[in-house]
């Protein structure tokens, strides 16, 4: 018999290798839903993906419902789903649906949007403190779109 006592500790030694490579990038959504007392019916989405690596977030935005233009964007956190934080980082104009771009984040940034503590805002001139919230949140494999 020929035993071959080096190749569970090869084949756990190219796993561990290869596991940075599959788990470089982590998809997270997020649904706009109304905030601040609108009256409007704001809807839409976030898609993003994060990069674990360099903490890029790339990012597609739609939206409908709101009670005007949007004026500004941003991610803010960190904070949970229904309490408010500061802006992490803005979002760049001219604002329409279907934007998408991406932004830098740091690394506790990146941690915090891996928790679920980071959410997307639109201001509108009608509600400057926002109109529209999309908690980001990661998607598990075989949720989301």
């Amino acid at each position: 018999m020929i035993r071959f006592p080096a190749l569970p500790a090869l084949v756990i030694a190219s796993i561990v290798a290869a596991s940075p490579a599959l788990a470089a990038t982590v998809r997270l959504e997020g649904h706009f839903t109304a905030e601040h007392g609108t009256t409007s019916q704001p809807d839409g989405t976030v898609q993003a993906t994060l990069n674990t690596r360099t903490n890029l977030v790339k990012y597609t935005l739609t939206w409908t419902g709101l009670s005007g233009p949007v004026v500004a964007a941003h991610f803010h956190g960190p904070a949970p789903a229904g309490e408010e934080a500061g802006v992490l980082v803005p979002i760049p104009s001219p604002y329409k649906s279907g934007q998408h771009g991406s932004v830098l984040l740091s690394a506790e940034q990146a941690q915090a949007l891996q928790n679920g503590q980071v959410y997307v805002n639109l201001h509108t001139d009608a509600q400057p403190n926002g109109e529209a919230r999309a908690q980001l949140a990661p998607v598990r494999p075989g949720e989301g779109k």
